[in-house]
């Protein structure tokens, strides 16, 4: 695992008007995503994403991993834990494939960040 930032995700309470925000305020990119309840962000550096009802959300950091099971189980070995995404708790199949797979953690003191396993080079 390398450690560097690899991706960020902004929860707002609308989606539409987040992409109205952020993208005019910045000059982003933003594409539906693939469930179509939020957005893909493309900026000149980080890649991002939107979702939806999650007022006041602060931004979520996520760090590249090359295996994101063995980061989970390390996560939890050293007395962090792991959080559910999403309503189902696991990203549908289309969207791991595009965008690679999340995890959301907490350290061992409560802090939130993220984990990402980027999509395999095609």
């Amino acid at each position: 695992m390398t450690g560097e930032p690899s991706f960020f995700e902004l929860g707002v309470a609308d989606p539409e008007r987040g992409r109205v925000f952020y993208g005019t305020l910045f000059g982003w990119t933003l594409e539906a995503g693939p469930t179509g309840r939020g957005f893909s962000i493309g900026t000149p550096g980080l890649p991002g994403g939107m979702h939806g009802g999650d007022p006041g959300a602060a931004p979520y950091l996520f760090f590249r991993v090359d295996d994101l099971d063995a980061a989970v189980a390390r996560v939890r070995e050293l007395g962090g834990s792991v959080e559910a995404l999403g309503e189902e708790g696991e990203e549908d199949p289309e969207s791991a494939a595009q965008f690679g797979r999340f995890k959301l953690c907490r350290d061992d003191q409560g802090s939130l960040f993220g984990l990402h396993e980027p999509p395999p080079a095609r």
